[in-house]
This record gives structure tokens, sequence and C-alpha cells, in this order.
């Protein structure tokens, strides 16, 4: 009788068969994808580390500032030459974890600090001199004169769905928009990037600038993980569909039998 019955088994598996080829095809595509990000994020991990460990780009001449692209400038290291612009200081706000075991720096909750920046070109670059702890904000003084600023082109930050509001009245920010903070200190026109100065002295004096490994170690690279979270995905779906037919067809003979 199972000869029989078997025609009448495939159709009930038809469907079901075609949606979980569609499944796995689906989360294997998206587990591939992100073995490809996970090689783009190491080679880009492995570029920085080389630039932390050689010498610094100049910096780019404002005349080409409007022509830049801002992804693939994010994080290449400079020197820039030029003074700090006389006047207060902006402050983002941010919380810094504590480090591992072996680093030393400031963290907790407190705000990066941003002031102008005027280049020898006359060009005007926001630099974010380091974190400062909340508690010890009232310690910072603005920077001023002639200064020789060694760090990392960062590109704006994006503001999230609940990032808060901004108080640039107060000279106060949530994200690092260097137009809106170059826009609050007065400064006008200002690079559509900002320079997150490198880290001079212990780390535990603010302004605390970036160290470059704490840096690389804060960038996620969580694509393997994810790509098994998905591989793993379609060996479920891959399981699923087979107990689900083993089981109709088991069925199905008990039924003859």
């Amino acid at each position: 009788m199972s000869e029989a019955t078997s025609p009448g088994v495939r159709p009930r598996l038809l469907w079901p068969a075609l949606l979980s080829i569609l499944g796995v095809a689906i989360l294997c595509t998206l587990g591939a994808w992100q073995i490809a990000r996970m090689g783009e994020k190491r080679v880009f991990i492995e570029r920085l580390a080389a630039q932390a460990a050689g010498a610094p780009a100049p910096m780019p001449p404002s005349s080409s500032w409007a022509g830049l692209d801002l992804a693939a400038l994010d994080l290449t290291r400079v020197t820039a030459q030029g003074s700090f612009i006389d006047g207060a200081f902006a402050g983002v706000r941010t919380t810094i974890a504590a480090g591992g075991p072996g680093t030393r720096q400031l963290s907790g909750f407190g705000r990066w600090v941003f002031q102008g920046f005027r280049l020898a070109d006359g060009g005007v670059v926001l630099v974010n001199r380091g974190f400062v702890p909340e508690s010890r904000l009232g310690e910072i003084k603005p920077a001023s004169g002639a200064a020789t600023v060694t760090g990392f082109l960062r590109a704006p930050e994006p503001r999230g769905s609940f990032t808060p509001a901004d108080l640039p009245a107060n000279r106060e920010f949530y994200t690092r928009d260097p137009a809106a903070i170059a826009a609050s200190l007065g400064l006008g026109p200002a690079a559509p990037f900002y320079l997150e100065a490198e880290r001079q002295g212990d780390g535990l004096t603010p302004p605390a600038g970036v160290d470059s490994k704490e840096l690389i170690a804060r960038i996620p690279d969580n694509h393997l993980s994810y790509a098994l979270t998905w591989f793993g995905l379609a060996l479920t779906l891959i399981g699923v569909f087979a107990a689900f037919a083993w089981q109709g067809r088991r069925t199905n003979e008990q039924g003859d039998s």
C-alpha cells in the first residue's frame, strides 16, 4: 500500500519543501554576506593598525573638503598644523566603559570636548580634544595658541531614533556633528568631518585623547558569530522540514496499515 500512497504524500510536501528551500537559501545568503563583511572589517582594522604604527598623513587641504568621501576618510590618521581658535568649547555627552586589565583610561559618564582649530591654509576643523568625566568638567579650560594635532579624521556621528535633542545654546550635544557644533561656537563654515586627537600623556589627565589600540579594540567585529547564527538557522530549518516529512510519511504508513 505504501507505493500506492506515496504519490499522495508528495503534493503535501511540495509547498513546505519549496518554502524550506527558499528559507535555507536566504539564511545561507545572509551567512555568506556576514563572512564577506568579516573579511572587509578585518582588512579595515589591519589598515587602521598599520596607520597607527606609521607616520600620519598630512591634513587634506580645505580646498578639497567638498569632494571628500567621508566614509572612506573615516579613521585616517593625520597631522594638522595651525592654532586653536580662542573662545568656548562644546561638550558631547558620552559614557566610556572601564578598560580591561592593563589599560589606563578615564571612564564613566562625561563629555567629549570639542574646540575650533584654524589650519595654516585658513580652513577650520573641529578638534575633539578628548574625554572629560562630568565631575571634572570644571577643570577644563579652552586650548589656545599654535599647535600641532595628530589624530584620526572622523565622519559625523549619525543621530539615532532615541538620541536626545541637542542644546546648542548651552553648547551641549549628544552626537558628534561637526556642522551643528561649529554653528553653536560661531565658527562659520567648518570641515564636514572632525579630528579626534590622539592621546598624549598617561591617559588619566582630562581631556584624554584617543589611544589607537583602545580605538581599534572598540571596533565591533561580531560578523563570525552572526554568520554562524544564520547558518545554524539554515540547518535548523532543514532539520524541521526533515522531521515534518518523516512524521508525515510515518502517519501515512500507519493509516495504510
